[in-house]
C-alpha cells in the first residue's frame, strides 16, 4: 500500500502533541499557586490594589465586596473612573461612604494622544498609589479571602520583583466553555512556566542575556510590582502604545533582570471575562494580531499549524476508515487521544466543565474564523472598538 500524503502531516502533528505534553506535565506542577505562609516580621508591606474601571457598572461591586472581605489591614484601594459612561461613578461613590478610609476614588484625565486607554488609566493609578506593592486588578476579577496576604507572601518568599496571576475563569455561556479553556490551553503547553521565574538550566548565561524577554508572560488582570520596580521599567508609560501591554511590561522586567513569577488563581483571583459571544469575538479581535508581535506571517503559521495539529486528526481518523488505512487510524486517534486526555487535565486543574473537552476542534475552529477577520482588519486598516474606544 502506497503511503498517504497524510502520514507526514499527521505525523507533524503527533510530534508536537508529545512535545507539549511534556510541558504541560511540567507546568501542571510548576504553576503553582500563591504562597499561603508569612513571617510575621513581613507583614508590613503595604498593598495598593489599583483598579481601572470604565463602564464597570456589572463588574466593579463584586470586586470590591471581595476586597472589604479581605483578612488584611495594611492595604487601600485606588480605583480610577475612567470617564465612565455608566454607573460606575455613583456605585464608586457609594462604596466610599461605606468605607471611606479604604477606598480613594480618582475621575480619569482626558487620555492624550499617542495612549491606549488601558495604559493610561493604570499610569494615572501608578502615580496615585503609595503602597510598597502596587497590585493591578481588572474589575471584572474577584479576589477569594485571604488573596491579598498570599500575594505579599509571594513576594516574599519568591524573592519578587513582580508577579502575576492566572485567574480561575468562571465560564457562563456555551461560547465562554468551549473558547477560554483554549487560551490556557495554549499557555500551558508551549511555555514552560518556571523559566518565566528563572533561567533554563540547559542555557547559557550569555544566550540566556539575549533570550530573556522570550520567556515572559504575564496577564494583565491580575498582575503586582514591587514600586521600585515599577518605576525602574517606566511604569504604563513606557507601554503606552501597546495593545498587550501585561506581557510587554513582563519584557521589560526580564530586560531590567528583575525577578518576575506566573501563579495559578484558581484557588485565589477569579474572573469572568465576558458574557456572550458577541463580547468575546470583540475582546479576543482587539489583541489577537499583537499577540503574535504583529507579524503576519507568523500569525499565518500560527493558523495552518493549529489546522494540522487539532483539526486535520479528525477528518483523517474518518478518512482512515473510508479506505482502511491502519497507519493513518493509528496516527490519528493518537492526536486525538492526547488532546482530549490533556484538555480532561485542563478542566479538571480549573475546575471547568469536562464536557466541553470535547469542543476543542470547534474551539479552534472559532479562533480560526476570528483570525480570517483580523487579518482583514490588518489590511483594510480597520480598528476594533473597545469600550467606546478604538483599539
Amino acid at each position: 500500500m502506497a503511503q498517504s500524503p497524510l502520514f507526514w502531516p499527521l505525523s507533524l502533528a503527533l510530534f508536537y502533541l508529545l512535545v507539549t505534553s511534556l510541558i504541560f506535565i511540567r507546568n501542571r506542577f510548576e504553576l503553582t499557586s500563591l504562597e499561603s505562609s508569612l513571617p510575621v516580621k513581613n507583614r508590613e508591606l503595604k498593598i495598593s490594589v489599583c483598579i481601572p474601571a470604565r463602564n464597570e457598572e456589572n463588574s466593579i461591586p463584586q470586586l470590591l465586596r471581595s476586597l472589604f472581605e479581605q483578612e488584611d489591614d495594611n492595604y487601600n484601594i485606588h480605583v480610577l473612573n475612567d470617564q465612565s459612561e455608566d454607573n460606575t461613578g455613583s456605585i464608586l461613590l457609594s462604596f466610599k461612604n461605606d468605607e471611606p478610609e479604604k477606598i480613594i476614588i480618582h475621575e480619569g484625565e482626558e487620555k492624550p494622544n499617542g495612549w491606549l486607554g488601558k495604559p493610561w488609566a493604570c499610569e494615572q493609578l501608578g502615580k496615585a498609589a503609595d503602597g510598597d506593592i502596587l497590585l493591578f486588578l481588572d474589575a471584572d476579577t474577584e479576589l477569594l479571602p485571604g488573596t491579598l496576604s498570599r500575594v505579599r507572601n509571594s513576594f516574599v518568599a519568591y524573592n519578587l520583583d513582580m508577579l502575576t496571576v492566572w485567574p480561575g475563569q468562571v465560564l457562563g455561556t456555551f461560547w465562554e466553555k468551549t473558547v477560554i479553556p483554549l487560551v490556557y490551553y495554549t499557555l500551558t503547553t508551549l511555555l514552560p512556566s518556571v523559566y518565566v521565574y528563572r533561567k533554563p538550566k540547559w542555557m547559557p548565561r550569555f544566550l540566556y542575556k539575549t533570550m530573556a524577554a522570550n520567556f515572559a508572560a504575564a496577564n494583565g488582570q491580575c498582575i503586582a510590582f514591587t514600586r521600585a520596580a515599577y518605576q525602574l521599567i517606566g511604569g504604563h508609560k513606557s507601554v503606552r502604545r501597546k495593545v498587550v501591554e501585561d506581557v510587554e511590561l513582563a519584557k521589560l522586567a526580564k530586560g531590567k533582570g528583575l525577578t518576575l513569577r506566573m501563579f495559578n488563581g484558581v484557588d485565589s483571583v477569579k474572573c469572568r471575562m465576558y458574557r456572550s459571544q458577541k463580547e468575546m469575538f470583540q475582546g479576543f479581535r482587539k489583541n489577537f494580531l499583537a499577540g503574535f508581535a504583529n507579524s503576519l506571517p507568523l500569525f499565518i503559521a500560527a493558523a495552518l499549524l493549529h489546522l494540522i495539529v487539532f483539526i486535520l486528526p479528525f477528518f483523517s481518523l474518518i478518512w482512515s476508515l473510508i479506505v482502511q488505512d491502519p497507519v493513518l487510524f493509528f496516527l490519528s486517534i493518537a492526536c486525538i487521544v492526547i488532546i482530549l486526555i490533556q484538555r480532561l487535565i485542563l478542566a479538571s486543574w480549573f475546575k471547568w466543565d469536562p464536557l466541553y473537552s470535547f469542543t476543542h476542534p470547534l474551539a479552534v475552529c472559532w479562533f480560526q474564523w476570528l483570525g480570517l477577520v483580523k487579518i482583514w482588519d490588518y489590511i483594510t486598516g480597520r480598528k476594533t472598538v473597545w469600550k467606546g474606544r478604538n483599539v
